[in-house]
Parts: C-alpha cells; sequence; structure tokens
C-alpha cells in the first residue's frame, strides 16, 4: 500500500518555481525633459510576448516580455520593455498540459513581476503612476492555439492547390 501510494506521488504532475528573475529591462524617456513641461494626457499601449525552451529533461526557462509605449499627443513619453523570467521544474504533464502550463500559467506567474518592474521604472522616470491591467493569459494562450490550428489546416489546402 505505501509503495502504491509512492508510485502515485512520483507520477503525479508537479510544478516547481526554481528561480524569478530580470532577463532585460530597459527605460526610455527620448523627449525629455519637453515632455515634462506639457499637459499629460497620455495613450499607453502595452506590447506582451512569451517564449519558453528547454534546459534540461523538466527544467524550461519561460520569458515574459512587457513593452509599454506611452505617447503624449504625438510624442513618446516613456518606452520601458521587461523581460521578466523564470526557470521552472515541471513533471508528469502530457503534452498538451505542458504546453499550457509554458504559455498560460507560467506567464501568469510572472506577470505580477513584471507589473512591479514597469510601475517602479515608470515611478523612477517621475511618471504618474501607471498600473497595468490583469492580463488572461489563458484566453490568449487558446486564441494562439486556434490561429495555429487554422494556419495548419490553410497549409494543406495550400499546398494541393
Amino acid at each position: 500500500m505505501a509503495e502504491e501510494v509512492a508510485n502515485n506521488q512520483e507520477n503525479a504532475p508537479q510544478f516547481n518555481i526554481q528561480r524569478v528573475y530580470i532577463k532585460d529591462i530597459s527605460f526610455e524617456t527620448p523627449n525629455s525633459p519637453a515632455v515634462f513641461q506639457k499637459e499629460w494626457n497620455p495613450e499607453v499601449k502595452l506590447d506582451l510576448d512569451t517564449r519558453s525552451n528547454k534546459l534540461a529533461e523538466d527544467a524550461y526557462e519561460v520569458v515574459l516580455s512587457l513593452t509599454v509605449t506611452a505617447k503624449n499627443g504625438e510624442e513618446t513619453a516613456f518606452l520601458c520593455e521587461v523581460q521578466q523570467a523564470g526557470i521552472f521544474t515541471i513533471t508528469g504533464l502530457t503534452e498538451q498540459q505542458l504546453a499550457h502550463s509554458l504559455g498560460a500559467y507560467c506567464p501568469n506567474v510572472l506577470f505580477p513581476y513584471a507589473r512591479e518592474a514597469v510601475g517602479s521604472l515608470v515611478a523612477r522616470g517621475t511618471f504618474p503612476q501607471l498600473n497595468l491591467a490583469p492580463v488572461n493569459f489563458d484566453a490568449l494562450f487558446a486564441q494562439y492555439v486556434q490561429q495555429r490550428q487554422a494556419a495548419a489546416a490553410e497549409a494543406p489546402a495550400e499546398a494541393n492547390a
């Protein structure tokens, strides 16, 4: 009985965060100090990207890239880029579950760290506080999977044409 419990625990899915770190960071205010002299009515744009690579048998690096661009009128007030990374140990998942974990769950773990880094950089640039809204990485991953499936369905049709 104890041996059966031990075997079940060995085969059970496991997820561990080994490390969370900044891989790359950049903050630019290309139109300073003139930008500080104008009325502040920014248009803020957020671009997200994720990528992952296998480090060892069950170890993966996931990198969440955030690019925040704030324009005040036609001028760029600031450009903030953060690559928040993590090393995760993941075992006992199917290929589909692993893809979801790397494409949605891990970025969801990394996002609060990246959001804090962006907020800190913006504050150090002496701009008003920037609070990035939560991101639904599950929905983004589902959209990505649908796009890949649609592209795969079109590829054979194009090859036969």
